[in-house]
């Protein structure tokens, strides 16, 4: 079985526990749900985060949803002028059949503006 990349991004409007706790934690369950993704085929997640946000670590809120035996990092996003803030980004590795194109790759919120080739499926 192949692995396959899904990325998946949210913006908050605060930098707060509470905004990123529920961004990430509906950022993972879209993802999961649209891409019909067993928790245990998840090999592995990397979240960044824009510099303006570190109330606290995304992979944290992942733990809260089941993902505990989900190998996580966390990092932050390059910093680079005139770029979008309060942007919680995940690369999720899935272990899959499905092919890359078939792959759904989510953008919510204000982070839709990212990637609005991949959002307008």
């Amino acid at each position: 079985m192949p692995v396959r990349g899904v990325r998946g991004a949210i913006s908050v409007e605060n930098n707060s526990r509470e905004e990123i706790r529920k961004a990430t934690q509906e950022l993972l369950q879209k993802i999961v749900e649209k891409n019909e993704i067993d928790i245990t085929d998840i090999a592995s997640a990397f979240f960044s985060v824009t510099t303006d946000l570190d109330a606290e670590f995304p992979a944290r809120f992942a733990r809260e949803i089941g993902w505990h035996h989900v190998p996580m990092m966390c990092g932050w996003e390059m910093n680079v002028p005139g770029s979008a803030k309060g942007i919680i980004r995940v690369m999720l590795h899935i272990n899959t059949d499905k092919t890359q194109k078939e792959i759904k790759h989510i953008y919510l919120k204000e982070a839709e503006k990212l990637r609005p080739d991949l959002t307008m499926r």
